[in-house]
């Protein structure tokens, strides 16, 4: 209010020259109406806090910032998908006990708000056991799932359910898969269900039968699911290299979002392009080029169904960087890119951000991976866990 009449009683002083004492009366009434509606206005935009209905939180497993340009590039002209949002910011990504994270604790740090010491799942100090967005979600009646290209069981998709102290503890991460409540969950893995593979002889799938879930083995299978709570395990391991998949993960993260999106409560997954990570591992560019290539077509599918939905939140970002990779040359014009790669594992260096929908713009800026789960709680209404 002082700083109303501040401005107020300075831009009186200068209509003083310029008005007669008749028109003093109108102008002041005028003037104090004019930015008592601009204060209402202000008022109502601060009370308003974006409430996407749906979240969907897309990772690019070791997609740095060279990855994604060569993405753009790849795409010619103004085609990446990684153009089409609004808003950008990074990440920095180390863990608890190191500068260079591995997925397991980047995947916990961006589902539950929590740094933890690497090859840790939603595990902290003293056994704690952290909670992730995706148990919240679920505790306030949403949908949630997940699709990756990778094992079921790997570090990224466990990192929505699990809780173990050693990321390869895959019969125990199957247990829990199981026992998660997810409504929807597409990758590969299937022998690590077999008990016939496993140390402790156990059937997982059994629980999942008892808990009302349709087991599928293939992408067709999928694709016909009417309804219901489902795992596709698409793979006996780890899924095809892209392009030898085929439109797999397009496809599947279509049908996932069609399943989950029948929830009037909304929905929260997670899509992880898994293979990016392992062809920066392998040092292959034209592995590389193909799993972005993929990442792409996801991205478009997944941007179009939120611009038409208008309450989905979608941010996508990385768990690290893999392979140190750096473009020192390539042709626009041909969407060609001179990949080069430093090693073959992780780096230290912050990633990418990208958000679309309401909220996006709270993800700008240089943020630390734990305060991306935090945002995405706190704007879905989910609450928010500080970070140790």
């Amino acid at each position: 209010m002082k700083i109303r009449r501040l401005l107020l009683g300075t831009l009186l002083a200068g209509a003083l020259v310029l008005t007669s004492c008749a028109g003093m009366e109108q102008l002041v009434w005028e003037m104090d109406q004019a930015m008592g509606q601009a204060s209402e206005q202000e008022t109502a935009s601060s009370d308003e806090a974006p409430m996407p209905r749906n979240v969907i939180l897309i990772v690019g497993d070791g997609m740095g910032v060279p990855q994604v340009y060569a993405s753009v590039v790849a795409a010619l002209g103004d085609n990446s998908a990684f153009l089409r949002f609004p808003y950008t910011g990074f990440s920095r990504t180390y863990s608890r006990n190191k500068y260079r994270t591995d997925s397991a604790a980047g995947g916990t740090a961006l589902t539950t708000g929590h740094k933890v010491d690497n090859y840790h799942v939603n595990w902290g100090p003293d056994s704690a056991r952290y909670a992730t967005l995706f148990d919240d979600a679920k505790a306030a009646g949403m949908s949630t799932g997940f699709v990756v290209t990778s094992s079921v069981l790997d570090a990224t998709p466990a990192s929505t359910y699990g809780h173990v102290p050693y990321r390869k503890m895959f019969d125990t991460l199957s247990l829990q898969l199981a026992q998660c409540g997810h409504d929807v969950m597409v990758g590969g893995g299937r022998k690590y269900f077999q008990p016939e593979n496993r140390r402790d002889g156990l059937r997982p799938l059994d629980t999942l039968a008892r808990r009302g879930y349709t087991v599928v083995n293939t992408m067709d299978s999928l694709v016909r699911f009417s309804g219901g709570k489902v795992l596709a395990l698409l793979y006996e391991g780890d899924p095809l290299t892209a392009p030898a998949r085929g439109d797999v993960l397009v496809h599947a993260s279509k049908k996932a979002i069609a399943l989950l999106a029948r929830n009037p409560k909304g929905f929260a997954m997670m899509i992880e392009g898994s293979q990016i990570d392992w062809a920066c591992h392998n040092n292959d560019s034209a592995y590389l080029r193909a799993e972005l290539a993929d990442f792409e077509q996801m991205l478009h599918a997944v941007i179009d169904f939120a611009q038409r939905d208008g309450n989905t939140l979608v941010v996508v970002t990385a768990d690290h960087e893999t392979g140190g990779v750096t473009l020192p040359d390539g042709d626009i014009a041909k969407g060609t890119n001179d990949v080069r790669f430093l090693w073959g594992s992780h780096t230290g260096c912050m990633v990418p951000v990208f958000a679309l929908g309401p909220g996006a713009h709270y993800f700008s800026g240089i943020q630390e991976n734990t305060a991306i789960p935090q945002k995405i709680r706190w704007l879905m209404g989910l609450g928010s866990e500080a970070d140790d």
